[in-house]
């Protein structure tokens, strides 16, 4: 078990980018988002092992040495927090886009003979605490077998820089196109097992529920996994003012697990929209969009901009956690 002092000893978030400060491809670090539930562990390196074990045929135990010998993958991504699980409707559009460094999940689970039975992948986190006045063992997150083929990473540099502690040092978990609760921070332990984890967050936290076409609660539940279809406007900027009967360019980043195929526009509140230049998805990494809005009559102007997936699901106007970002401006 990894030896972890929690400091501090309680949540943490930091969002320093709004939507319309996303300008740069790949964020910066020190603009990435924070968000850590139960506090952050620091833990030394030499104290650190991850262990594989569950239902497989031959249980791993590495130490940070270990895993930082093999062989490297990088994945650029998307990085989203879903937003808080208390509050599952409400848009907190907290995101950035990095390029992960780490060893590749399948490489580490075909080493370890996983039973054929085995349906699910429980990640454990080092953090502990208190959350929503629930006391948690450990953050414990899971996620389908299935998709580890994929790009699933246990990552220990983030845009070529080893991990901070707020962002999982030593060695974390990126599910690349999963919402960053799936990402589990501190990665001490891999569980393989034929049912879901059974912690707090994964039966009290992060399941939304589904409803009937009319919009009722059907009483099933469905995981907070992968990234909704979204999009978001960089410029302009919230309040700024442009010029009547002059070109402006409406711009900013759309993204979901898959990627999107269409983002429209519309700068009169919805009555009306317009289809925007779409760049082609390249792997996980968020798609900037444009579109040319001439505008007319003076005062002020509310934009928004809607993504869609390529099976044709597209953000809600509200009532959802990627639901249509807006942004008031001003004409003179």
């Amino acid at each position: 078990m990894s030896r972890a002092t929690l400091d501090p000893h309680h949540p943490v978030l930091r969002i320093p980018l709004e939507p319309h400060q996303l300008l740069d491809r790949v964020t910066r670090v020190q603009d990435v988002i924070v968000l850590c539930h139960l506090g952050v562990p620091r833990i030394d390196e030499r104290d650190f092992s991850l262990t594989v074990d569950g239902m497989v045929g031959r249980p791993l135990r590495l130490s940070f040495d270990e895993l930082a010998r093999r062989p490297r993958t990088e994945v650029a991504a998307v990085h989203q927090c879903c937003g808080s699980p208390l509050e599952p409707d409400v848009p907190k559009r907290r995101v950035t886009s990095v390029v992960w460094s780490g060893v590749r999940l399948a490489d580490l689970l075909a080493e370890c003979e996983p039973e054929p039975s085995a349906r699910f992948v429980w990640s454990v986190g080092a953090d502990h605490g208190v959350f929503d006045g629930v006391a948690c063992d450990s953050f414990v997150k899971d996620l389908p077998i299935d998709r580890v083929a994929a790009d699933v990473l246990v990552a220990l540099e983030m845009n070529g820089a080893p991990l901070r502690p707020e962002n999982g040092h030593p060695a974390r978990l990126v599910v690349p196109g999963f919402y960053g609760t799936n990402s589990v921070k501190w990665l001490t332990r891999l569980t393989l097992a034929a049912g879901r984890a059974t912690g707090h967050f994964t039966t009290r936290w992060y399941n939304d529920v589904v409803r009937d076409p009319s919009g009722r609660p059907t009483g099933a539940t469905t995981p907070v996994w992968a990234i909704a279809p979204e999009s978001a406007i960089v410029a302009p900027a919230p309040d700024q003012t442009v010029a009547a009967g002059r070109p402006v360019e409406v711009w900013g980043w759309a993204w979901a697990d898959g990627g999107v195929d269409a983002v429209d526009v519309t700068a009169d509140g919805g009555a009306s929209w317009m289809r925007a230049d779409l760049e082609p998805r390249t792997g996980r990494t968020w798609q900037r969009f444009a579109a040319t809005w001439r505008p007319e009559r003076r005062g002020r102007h509310e934009l928004a901009a809607r993504a869609r997936s390529p099976d044709g699901r597209e953000q809600p106007g509200m009532g959802a956690r990627n639901a249509v970002h807006r942004v008031a401006i001003v004409v003179a």
